[in-house]
């Protein structure tokens, strides 16, 4: 089976990268991407050295990202943070914990990282510098019935949230939620946003088991190394902001960022009244039945990312709901951030890599009540947006180096338009099953949840700063979760109240989520899906000239089948 027709993607494809190098087995996620099946990937995989020496530490002095310089000062303050709500064994106990954050603080650098007051950087302290034992604490839940252990693991986040301090190193926190010697508890781990990002907790997740049992069973937690130090890409930003091959691209993100036009909502975003605290969410559902579609059998047949199939939709509602967007719609596409440059090996590496750059999409020439409807538009609406997307300068890193480390031309691209929907896929994440108390099988316990598995209702949280400016009008998310009765998608869009009105959003996610169905029924039609000209990079093609190849190719299978 092709990874990606089981639902993969591209953080997806580094925790399978991962999980290979532990056993072994050297890939690579763009061989991930290129060769899709397992047979395929056997024969480029390469069996595992000696890790090679290497002169790179992830101690010192770390300058701020592009992402960091684009949220400012603000996110240095202490409310700008994330969490996860994991089931763990009945009476984990304080000590196998502590052990096991302890090891997490010194093989991760910027878990012990600080920030300087006025300065755009951060500093990361020699491993052993932050003591486990005053980051990780107890919640007395004993007494508590197994209903409620959710409730109490978000309270206790949300006030370790408040202890964490960035000037002073304290950037990870662990509460342990303990539901005494027979059920399962819970722990929050806590971290800052500024040292963490949503790929992070994939690496932070399984190395906090690791180490708790390593601990529990009376051995030395040994965590697997890890590759480039966050400090190290940090610094190949840096010298990457003003490299000849990043500044050819700028002509090219001015034309794309265009001209300033009407604004989406009536007036531009003020970042004095439409900060964090003013944010409304709205969240849709989408069932499993289309979901196994969307997230498998969709991006096989057009050929593109998950993302893709999300954002091409999310740009068609945007377009039914503004169908006066002649010259498209610009939205910041948020990704991992995880390029490969020069060599860098960061699968196992935590920070915050998280970029974000611009795209323009201009779909008003599709047939949106078609492509609802489960019609070919829904195939026309994806081939447009993956090529739109596909179309931006290099791999789409070199905007945020531009706009926020070349001092010559951020002032540039700070004068151009900005765009005002934003758009994040934050991946495939396994849920905890639903099968009511202490009855979810080995390890199970309160709730249903396993040990080590996501707890409540998402198993993630966080504070975003409640003064924090919003950064677009419009923002839409997206999250795969793994259900026992099938993969779940959540889609949120969130708006600043003063700009958007409720009605509003309700036409545009209600659009959202029909086009997503729409797609899914189209899908299911054996004439979906193909490639586009992106697909042949070596080849300048037009859609119509591919379509004609395929068609030609399709003839010659069937005769030969014959």
């Amino acid at each position: 089976d092709s990874f990606f027709e089981l639902g993969g993607d591209s953080i997806s494809s580094m925790q399978l990268v991962s999980r290979a190098r532990r056993a072994g087995l050297v890939v690579t996620p763009r061989q991930v991407f290129e060769e899709k099946t397992p047979e395929r990937l056997a024969e480029v995989a390469e069996l595992a050295g000696a890790q090679a020496e290497t002169d790179d530490v992830g101690v010192g002095e770390v300058p701020w990202t592009p992402v960091m310089r684009a949220f400012g000062e603000k996110v240095a303050g202490p409310d700008f943070t994330q969490w996860m709500t994991l089931g763990v064994p009945a009476g984990l106990g304080l000590d196998v914990l502590t052990g096991g954050v302890a090891a997490l603080l010194d093989t991760h650098d910027m878990l012990r990282a600080r920030t300087v007051p006025g300065e755009p950087k951060l500093v990361v302290g020699e491993p052993g510098s932050v003591q486990a034992e005053a980051a990780v604490s107890r919640v007395d839940a004993t007494a508590a019935d197994s209903g409620s252990l959710d409730d109490i693991a978000g309270r206790a986040a949300r006030e370790a949230a408040r202890g964490l301090d960035p000037a002073a190193g304290t950037m990870l926190r662990a509460v342990w939620v303990d539901a005494g010697p027979h059920r399962t508890g819970r722990v929050v781990l806590i971290a800052h946003h500024l040292v963490v990002d949503g790929v992070s907790w994939r690496v932070l997740v399984p190395d906090l088991r690791a180490a708790c049992e390593a601990v529990a069973a009376g051995r030395t937690p040994r965590l697997d190394p890890v590759g480039t130090s966050f400090r190290r890409w940090s610094e190949l930003l840096t010298a990457q902001a003003t490299d000849e091959s990043r500044l050819a691209e700028l002509p090219d993100w001015l034309t794309l960022l265009g001209e300033h036009r009407r604004p989406l909502a009536g007036r531009a975003l003020d970042p004095h009244v439409d900060t964090s605290r003013t944010l409304r969410r709205r969240s849709w559902t989408v069932p499993p039945e289309q979901v196994e579609t969307l997230v498998g059998r969709a991006p096989a047949a057009f050929h593109c990312g998950v993302h893709e199939v999300l954002l091409a939709t999310l740009a068609g509602a945007v377009t039914h709901w503004r169908p006066d967007t002649a010259s498209g719609l610009l939205l910041d596409i948020e990704g991992h951030g995880r390029e490969p440059i020069d060599g860098t090996d960061l699968l196992r590496t935590v920070g915050w890599f998280t970029s974000a750059h611009p795209v323009r999409i201009e779909v008003t020439g599709t047939d949106l009540d078609d492509a609802m409807a489960g019609g070919r538009a829904a195939g026309t609406l994806v081939k447009a947006v993956k090529e739109q997307v596909r179309a931006v300068p290099g791999d789409g890193l070199g905007y945020g180096l531009l706009r926020h480390l070349n001092p010559r031309t951020a002032p540039v691209l700070r004068a151009a338009p900005a765009a005002e929907i934003g758009f994040n896929y934050l991946g495939r994440f396994a849920a905890a099953a639903d099968a009511g108390p202490e009855t979810a099988g080995p390890g199970a316990g309160a709730g249903g949840v396993g040990a080590w598995q996501l707890a409540g209702p998402t198993g993630a949280g966080g504070t975003d700063g409640s003064d924090t400016p919003a950064p677009h009008v419009l923002e839409g998310l997206a999250v795969v979760r793994d259900t026992p009765d099938g993969p779940e998608l959540t889609v949120t869009l969130s708006r600043p109240r003063r700009l958007l009105t409720d009605t509003d959003v309700e036409r545009i996610g209600g659009t959202w989520v029909r086009l997503l169905a729409g797609l899914a029924a189209h899908t299911d039609d054996p004439d979906a899906g193909g490639h586009t000209p992106s697909d042949f990079h070596l080849l300048d093609l037009e859609q119509d000239e591919v379509d004609q190849f395929q068609a030609i190719a399709a003839k010659l299978e069937g005769g030969l089948s014959r």
